[in-house]
């Protein structure tokens, strides 16, 4: 059995190595801070993010040292806010080359801005046929209460994405797999600024009526700009692009539809932040995609408004106002 790393301690990543801690003989888990790493060690949890998830500690090896984590493992699993990636990687000083990565980021690499997948392709020398992505709908807190959830592995190399799925697969975790790795990350990408916006709505005091509206444009925006960013022929109704935008839309656990609620009701970016204590991906997608649309030139009317309220600064109320003139 091929030896498994994840790195990365937040409320996924945790929901990741719950999963795949048992169904391996020893998970190597780097995790960042001393604090979790110390509750994990004493009460077997962590303690910062999805606490109700319970370990079997003898089965991991947990560490801040990130190299002596990924020498260890053969497949490593990628699962930290996309804004950290850069750093993240620039302290691996271990070859990776003939490593199989797998990325379960929900984001992109914000100074380049390109997909994850092409990322590790350029910063470790990685060929497509050892990089897998990992995306829902599926979200943290239901895995810690074991409720079934769905998971899509795409990757180049079937092989590679039929291992993944095996090692992720259990009693409330379905799995499937796929060839879609751009469109699959793309989505993941899309889907956050999607419900950033429905978000944004329900602090405004749009109802249901409009939020339907919305969440029915989104996917078209959807499916216009992942088609033009990466011909392929796939269904957009299928639950890696479909029900990853609805949960992660309407969900109480979803931090970018939380983000954008207090983006709606007032608050600005840094309070948003500050409130949540977490990173809502949503807000560095706005920007990531938008730049990529200047050259792609799609029509995103719901996208463009989301980055006009975030990094233009316009009001969100004349912003929607705009924006429901231009939905159908």
């Amino acid at each position: 059995m091929k030896k498994i790393a994840i790195l990365g301690s937040g409320s996924w990543a945790s929901a990741l190595a719950k999963i795949v801690h048992n169904n391996v003989d020893t998970l190597y888990w780097y995790v960042r801070e001393p604090e979790i790493i110390e509750s994990l060690q004493k009460h077997k949890r962590n303690a910062l993010y999805v606490s109700d998830i319970t370990y079997n500690t003898e089965k991991l090896v947990v560490s801040n040292n990130i190299n002596e984590i990924v020498s260890s493992a053969d497949t490593i699993i990628f699962c930290v806010p996309s804004k950290f990636i850069i750093s993240l990687c620039n302290s691996i000083e271990c070859d990776l080359h003939d490593k199989e990565l797998v990325t379960a980021i929900k984001g992109m690499e914000p100074v380049e801005i390109t997909l994850i997948s092409e990322y590790f392709k350029t910063r470790f020398g990685v060929n497509d046929d050892r990089i897998a992505v990992i995306s829902g709908p599926c979200h943290a807190e239901e895995v810690a209460l074991e409720r079934l959830s769905y998971l899509t592995i795409g990757s180049q190399n079937q092989e590679l994405a039929a291992n993944v799925a095996q090692l992720l697969t259990s009693y409330y975790i379905k799995t499937c797999t796929s060839l879609d790795v751009d469109g699959i990350e793309y989505a993941s990408v899309l889907k956050n600024i999607m419900a950033l916006a429905t978000g944004i709505a329900h602090g405004l005091g749009y109802g249901d009526n409009f939020t339907s509206v919305l969440i029915s444009n989104a996917i078209q925006e959807m499916q216009r700009f992942i088609n033009a960013a990466n011909p392929l022929t796939r269904d957009i109704n299928d639950s890696v692009y479909l029900g990853d935008l609805l949960v992660t839309a309407y969900s109480q656990f979803s931090r970018n539809r939380s983000f954008g609620m207090m983006i709606g009701k007032g608050y600005s970016v840094k309070s948003a932040e500050l409130e949540m204590n977490m990173v809502a991906e949503g807000y560095y997608g706005a920007n990531c995609i938008t730049h990529i649309n200047q050259k792609l030139n799609v029509n995103m009317p719901i996208t463009q408004a989301v980055y006009n309220i975030l990094y233009n600064k316009i009001s969100p109320s004349m912003e929607f106002k705009i924006l429901a003139e231009n939905l159908k």
